[in-house]
């Protein structure tokens, strides 16, 4: 699949850059905390018990947020928001005063031409649960009053609309695990679109409730390496087994080229395309053969003019369960057919686990990261890459990528045959 140029290229004064950062995850509570311990080969996956509100605790793997954002946020915030509403409050904030905004009232003056997309995959599952619970056990009159904001998907890309006064549009994509990468598929249209000049986009999840990972657990996506915490989210390696559920929040300020230096904002990176498909194949497996995986990353190569052999580092989707590594590398072997040798394809799940819905943009932030830096990071618990794959994956150090001119993918994927790519 060798995709071809894009037809007209985006004027340049619409072409989409990236001015800011943000992150918390299970390795750190911002972009340096969790940038170092990635190089650094730190893992934040642990054993943790998860109590029901009836019956005894049970212990899964998970990998809950480096930092707590309660302890961050304003208490009176934190009290209000949904715990996926507060991850994505947290990183927004990061990103917007790495963007050059070191007060909100400043961005907030460019609200007509400002937007935030926020993807979810479960969203407010832990407070409608926690309501239910309420409701059932205490009455209805002890229900919270926040009730129903909380528990709609588009409550943590309301909350951080709010705290930067977008007038442009909030918009929340809900595509699975896919949802954070849709974010910035959106971003990118309204930038180019010309309906805003500055998105602030990603995705958040805080989905480690007992009945979550129980689901998972029944439905065999799980790792079951108890024993071996630190080893048990393993991408493309051999024994693996299933995934890992993590949390935690990933966001970008996505500008127009011509806003950004009109402003002599400082630019980290090009969003320069952007791929969107979906399987039609079943609820929660891939399609045979990666199909529709390559076809998203065919749609962003062309869409940000680009030749496979221009690419030299992927970061994978790549949960660590049997099929969707193998198709998923399937995928990426199809597409980088002429280039495979030279293409350094990062696992980072294997440190953070998987946050399902703010995958997509977590993920994003790393490939930008590597793309600044020239280093493609490690799979910290890489140990025998599966023999039926055949990608250069990233092992347990880091690889430096070449100098000159450089581009890099990062790939999503979601129950409901969810696939979305994007170009750097």
């Amino acid at each position: 699949m060798s995709p071809r140029h894009a037809a007209a290229p985006a004027p340049e004064e619409r072409a989409a850059v990236v001015t800011g950062l943000g992150l918390t995850t299970a390795l750190g509570g911002d972009v340096p905390a969790t940038w170092r311990a990635l190089l650094d080969g730190a893992c934040g996956v642990g054993r943790h018990d998860f109590a029901p509100p009836e019956g005894p605790p049970q212990t899964y793997l998970a990998a809950p947020a480096a930092v707590e954002p309660g302890t961050v946020l304003p208490p009176a915030k934190a009290a209000h928001c949904d715990r996926s509403a507060q991850f994505a409050l947290v990183a927004a904030r990061e990103a917007v005063r790495d963007a050059g905004f070191e007060e909100v009232s400043v961005l907030a003056a460019s609200g007509s031409r400002l937007a935030v997309v926020v993807g979810v995959g479960l969203g407010g599952l832990t407070s409608i649960l926690e309501q239910n619970h309420r409701l059932h056990t205490r009455g209805p009159g002890r229900v919270s009053p926040r009730t129903i904001p909380v528990m709609l998907p588009n409550h943590p890309a309301a909350e951080v609309g709010l705290m930067v006064g977008a007038k442009a549009g909030v918009h929340a994509p809900v595509s699975a695990c896919a949802s954070g990468a849709e974010a910035l598929w959106q971003a990118l249209g309204m930038i180019r679109d010309g309906r805003a000049d500055i998105v602030v986009a990603g995705g958040a999840e805080a989905a480690l409730h007992p009945l979550a990972l129980a689901g998972f657990a029944r439905l065999g996506a799980l790792s079951r390496r108890l024993d071996d915490p630190e080893g048990a989210s393993r991408p493309f390696d051999a024994d693996r087994d299933g995934f890992v559920m993590g949390e935690g929040a990933g966001m970008l300020v996505v500008e127009s080229a011509a806003h950004a230096a009109a402003r002599g904002a400082r630019v980290h990176g090009r969003l320069t395309g952007a791929g969107i498909t979906n399987d039609s194949h079943h609820v929660a497996q891939p399609a045979p053969g990666g199909t529709g995986c390559a076809a998203a990353v065919d749609l962003a190569l062309r869409d940000a003019g680009l030749h496979p052999e221009q690419v030299r580092h992927v970061n994978a989707h790549a949960t660590s369960t049997p099929l969707g590594d193998l198709g998923e590398a399937w995928a990426l072997e199809q597409v980088f057919a002429t280039c495979l040798d030279d293409v350094a394809v990062s696992a980072t799940k294997a440190a953070f686990g998987h946050t399902l819905g703010a995958a997509g943009a977590i993920e994003a932030v790393l490939t930008v990261l590597a793309l600044r830096d020239r280093t493609a990071p490690p799979a910290r618990s890489l140990e025998r890459v599966d023999p039926e794959i055949g990608l250069r994956v990233v092992g347990r150090s880091p690889a430096p990528l070449p100098p000159g001119p450089l581009a890099a993918v990062t790939t999503s994927m979601g129950f409901g045959g969810h696939n979305v790519a994007l170009a750097f």
